[in-house]
């Protein structure tokens, strides 16, 4: 097994959520699949999904819910299996 940072693409504000009143998209410990959508970052009013990028497990979030990450930034680390 290896692990990788799932990075932010670009700056803006980083959602682990979907709305305020909603659970977040994905949980410590998680198992997920390429392409499970983790979080949302915000750039102008307009929201970009970020996705694991291969099938693992969500062993750390980086950044907290609705904080401001730059380009580059981790925000989770996945371990591939």
């Amino acid at each position: 097994m290896s692990q990788q940072d799932i990075q932010a693409p670009f700056p803006g504000l980083f959602y682990r959520r979907q709305a305020p009143d909603k659970p977040v998209l994905v949980e410590e410990g998680q198992q997920v699949e390429a392409d499970t959508v983790i979080g949302l970052i915000e750039v102008m009013k307009q929201f970009f999904e970020i996705k694991a990028e291969a099938a693992g497990t969500i062993t750390a979030f980086k950044v907290e819910d609705e904080t401001v990450v730059e380009a580059g930034e981790p925000i989770a680390t996945l371990e591939v299996v």
